[in-house]
């Protein structure tokens, strides 16, 4: 069930976009994510659900070897994330400036950045610097945008006492 409210959320995400702002950046679409992660979910519950209702013997292989399988890309992707740590954190920051480059283009994406600034109270990939590939925020004396060389409001630090 929860899979499928995931599902659900990700296509009334995706359908309530702009055509041609949502074609912008698909890589970094929270809304195509959350679409493929609730029908790989669906799938694998479904096989596990089923194959133990109905003691289909074929249904809960494939169920515990979809779960294996699952848990050696994860252990997999642990191991290579610590051996090649800094090929790593480089891919990271290369899928955080591309975002970074959409921020105003897809709401829901913008929305993803504030949360993650907000929560790890950090600002950009890197360094608060990462904000001027953003063609709002950059420092050029040609930008006319009124965020000229700023940052977003997520990157700002709160005052506990307001």
């Amino acid at each position: 069930v929860i899979s499928m409210v995931m599902v659900a959320v990700g296509v009334y995400a995706r359908l309530l976009k702009h055509a041609e702002a949502a074609m912008a950046c698909l890589a970094v679409d929270p809304a195509i994510l959350l679409i493929m992660v609730g029908v790989l979910t669906f799938l694998i519950t479904f096989c596990g659900c089923v194959g133990s209702l109905r003691e289909n013997i074929c249904l809960l292989q494939l169920f515990s070897v979809c779960l294996t399988i699952i848990f050696l890309l994860q252990l997999a992707v642990g191991v290579l994330g610590f051996v090649f740590s800094d090929e790593a954190r480089g891919k990271v920051s290369e899928i955080i400036n591309g975002a970074i480059v959409h921020y105003r283009d897809d709401l829901d994406l913008q929305n993803l950045i504030d949360f993650g600034q907000k929560e790890f109270s950090c600002c950009g990939g890197v360094s608060y610097k990462d904000w001027s590939q953003n063609m709002y925020f950059n420092c050029t004396a040609t930008n006319p945008s009124h965020e000229r060389c700023a940052v977003p409001f997520s990157c700002c630090l709160r005052d506990p006492e307001q």
